[in-house]
């Protein structure tokens, strides 16, 4: 018998507790969007049979949703190292290039990430500091969910220097 709790062998492997913290803040925000996503399509639909009415807003509020759910998801993956994988040519490697393959890897998310972030960030200071707002019924401030770009891109950031700390400290593939 094994006194590793089922919940114990599903977690990822972690840096510490401050990206333990911030896996468990962005699996809360994922959480809530999902849930916030099914309430408002449960609202629009039970409207629109019951009633021949639509809320108007969901369509939109549930593209951003969606961008979020997905942004957010990709970084969870990232953390829990499922994300991008070809095990089997992978595995056949010797460890120590599997480690700096993983590295160069890492290395390269990163910088991709980087320049993502910051071309996203510019996007949504122009669209704050011009006004731009969306051409739909609630004129969403555009900065607004546009921000959820960069966000997740810097989550997906948090996570592969997580990760490439913990190839560094254990000197494999974990």
């Amino acid at each position: 018998m094994s006194d590793t709790s089922p919940h114990q062998v599903n977690e990822p492997a972690s840096a510490g507790s401050l990206f333990d913290m911030i896996a468990a803040g962005v699996r809360f925000i994922a959480g809530l969007a999902l849930v916030v996503l099914v309430l408002i399509v449960s609202a629009e639909i039970v409207s629109r049979f019951f009633f021949n009415h639509s809320l108007r807003v969901v369509e939109e509020l549930a593209g951003y949703l969606v961008v979020g759910l997905t942004l957010f998801g990709a970084s969870l993956a990232v953390r829990k190292n499922s994300l991008f994988q070809v095990g089997f040519i992978f595995d056949a490697l010797p460890q120590a290039l599997k480690k700096s393959l993983n590295l160069l890897y890492m290395a390269l998310s990163l910088a991709v990430c980087g320049v993502l972030i910051w071309y996203t960030l510019q996007l949504v200071l122009s669209s704050w500091s011009r006004g731009n707002v969306a051409p739909t019924f609630l004129m969403t401030p555009l900065w607004m969910p546009q921000l959820l770009i960069p966000l997740g891109l810097t989550f997906t950031a948090i996570f592969i220097i997580e990760r490439a700390i913990i190839t560094l400290r254990h000197g494999g593939t974990d």
